[in-house]
């Protein structure tokens, strides 16, 4: 498996994108701001993450995902890691993200992954997304906000 940044002006991976955030208008403003890096084996990209600057020296980890079909196998761990090594080449002392608080198995996940619990952003899916989101049975309402020291 190869992981490398998504060069500028390659089509990227939007519905892997979606996967990861259903709304498409947060996904844009993600790419925008960031950069966008994917994993791809025998030529087809099986999982992708956004990684953009927030404050000085903290760096962001969004829109992580990998293709239904590829979980399970590891590639959403070498992700996270390879993200880790990217902000750490970049200087960064902090890499940050968040998750929903119906995504009980992602919270356990950024966990052995090195990452804490820092807060909750209350109702944030409530006032930023359009459409209510269920995971679990759960209603998706507040955002989980994860970080690790670098």
């Amino acid at each position: 498996m190869n992981i490398r940044k998504i060069n500028y002006g390659e089509s990227l991976p939007f519905d892997l994108l979606l996967e990861a955030d259903p709304s498409r208008k947060m996904v844009k403003d993600y790419i925008n701001r960031g950069e966008c890096y994917v994993a791809e084996e025998l030529n087809m990209i099986v999982g992708v993450y956004v990684i953009l600057p927030t404050r000085p020296k903290t760096v962001e980890l969004v829109n992580i995902s990998v293709l239904q079909s590829e979980q399970g196998k590891g590639i959403g761990k070498k992700l996270v890691l390879h993200a880790i090594q990217i902000a750490e080449e970049f200087g960064y002392q902090t890499i940050e993200l968040g998750t929903g608080n119906s995504s009980i198995g992602q919270l356990a996940f950024y966990q052995k992954c090195g990452f804490r619990i820092v807060g909750v952003d209350s109702d944030y899916f409530i006032k930023y997304y359009t459409e209510e989101i269920y995971e679990n049975g759960i209603r998706c309402r507040d955002m989980i906000r994860l970080s690790k020291d670098l």
